[in-house]
């Protein structure tokens, strides 16, 4: 009786809680997922965006995440909608927000041929754009595809003369640097959405506004990465290991932080990979929290790390050890991924690939079963990359079509690996991609993805 009698106070607490939650965000009501539904879907459904159900379902933002049949979901009322005396009024959509309901025309001018290591990789990231478009299409989103062949060696403004070019309303390329200019233009002449998903040199971005640029230049990067850390870890202390790497450009990362710690007052040590034991010890704060930051991406100076940190916790099992690293440790999970979770650690990243995950599970799958072969191993994955580029542009256009944006109010899509978000550029320049996050392998063994 007394166990019942608890059971039944609990469920009363949580329908309390639940209604006022409900009230200070505005929970429409409860959504019980169906066999093969998608957020997307369901968010289509309710006239609503994916970051706006993410928002009040924060178990969604968790890495690993999977939608699964049964699953309650809470739906909000869309940010566009006013609540006044317990009734909804709906703004009517502008024209150019109601969904595309013609074709998307979509257009790849990447190097597709097996030629050589860039070939091969754009191939795989345009199986990952086909693999959208028919997940695309369950969502009763129409597509017309074309792709051309552009090598490194090719004169894109020949491509830029084929009849369905004009067409787009997507192009997404080029690859080289040399080549983003005259697409540029012709995109901004014929009023084309033009995503460029690589690394480029240059700044096109900043005078033509109809380039979206995924690709964040490292400097650009570290400055952002930086200014997170600052608020993430402000009470912390930082200790700069120098790996002794005169090959590194992590030191470029390591400057920036010292400049941003210096310029807001926080104090910080510095010792070497190779200082004694007394004068690597001496460094650990013994009263609050560390965090470690080593100049090198590399294995062997990794590993020296984790053995140097080992025989501090030897030695004194109290002080506590946090560790922020680089998208390049990605690589070693599979060696140093217990001493990830051992020592706290926070890799700063703009994707994060999860194998566990039923998402990526369900792409790799299908990609599989399309190509008869597995993707290529690369961090990033160029096929998951291909899928979510597909989904977030796409389906962001057929909802928004030429006001689409890909800014935080606009999130139509919850990327597999690698989300996606924008700021303008300027007055008159186009769409530069500022996503970072923070991927944690906690203590506890779980992984955390804190996004910016």
């Amino acid at each position: 009786m007394k166990t019942v009698l608890r059971f039944i106070l609990l469920l009363i607490a949580f329908n309390i809680s639940l209604s006022l939650y409900a009230q200070e965000i505005k929970i429409k009501e409860r959504h019980k997922v169906k066999k093969s539904e998608t957020l997307f879907g369901i968010a289509k459904n309710y006239g609503i965006t994916i970051e706006e159900l993410s928002e009040v379902n924060p178990e969604m933002n968790m890495p690993g995440y999977s939608l699964k049949k049964g699953d309650y979901i809470n739906i909000p009322y869309p940010n566009d909608n006013k609540i006044v005396n317990n009734t909804t009024e709906q703004k009517q959509p502008t024209a150019q927000q109601l969904p595309i309901s013609r074709p998307i025309k979509v257009g790849v001018m990447l190097p597709l041929h097996d030629i050589n290591g860039d070939g091969k990789r754009m191939i795989e990231y345009y199986r990952g754009l086909l693999l959208s478009c028919d997940r695309l299409k369950k969502d009763n989103i129409s597509i017309d595809i074309n792709a051309w062949n552009v090598p490194i060696d090719a004169d894109i403004r020949t491509t830029l003369l084929e009849n369905e070019a004009s067409k787009c309303d997507i192009i997404f390329g080029p690859l080289y640097t040399s080549m983003v200019k005259p697409l540029a233009d012709f995109c901004q002449k014929n009023d084309i959405m033009m995503v460029i998903p690589f690394s480029i040199s240059g700044n096109d971005v900043a005078v033509n506004s109809h380039i979206f640029q995924v690709y964040q230049a490292q400097e650009d990067l570290n400055k952002i990465t930086t200014q997170q850390f600052i608020g993430q870890f402000k009470d912390y202390h930082p200790i700069i290991v120098d790996a002794g790497d005169v090959t590194s450009d992590k030191g470029l990362f390591t400057k920036e932080l010292r400049q941003r710690l210096e310029s807001v007052g926080l104090s910080y040590s510095i010792t070497h990979l190779k200082a004694s034991d007394a004068d690597f010890m001496k460094c650990f704060s013994k009263n609050g929290r560390n965090i470690v930051i080593i100049n090198t991406g590399k294995s062997p100076e990794l590993n020296t790390l984790f053995q140097r940190l080992d025989k501090l916790k030897a030695v004194d099992n109290n002080v506590q050890i946090s560790l922020f690293g680089y998208v390049d440790w990605f690589l070693y999970t599979n060696v140093y991924k217990d001493y990830f979770h051992k020592y706290d650690t926070y890799i700063p990243t703009t994707f994060y690939y999860n194998p566990t995950s039923n998402d990526t599970r369900w792409v790799e799958a299908n990609y599989k079963k399309w190509f008869k072969n597995d993707m290529m191993y690369a961090i990033p994955h160029f096929g998951l990359t291909g899928f979510d580029h597909g989904c977030f542009f796409i389906g962001g256009f057929h909802k928004f079509g030429k006001t689409f944006n890909g800014m935080k109010g606009q999130s139509t899509y919850r990327a597999v690996q690698t989300p996606l978000r924008f700021r303008k550029v300027g007055n008159s320049g186009g769409m530069q991609n500022e996503t970072l996050m923070f991927v944690h392998y906690k203590t506890d063994k779980a992984i955390d993805a804190i996004n910016f």
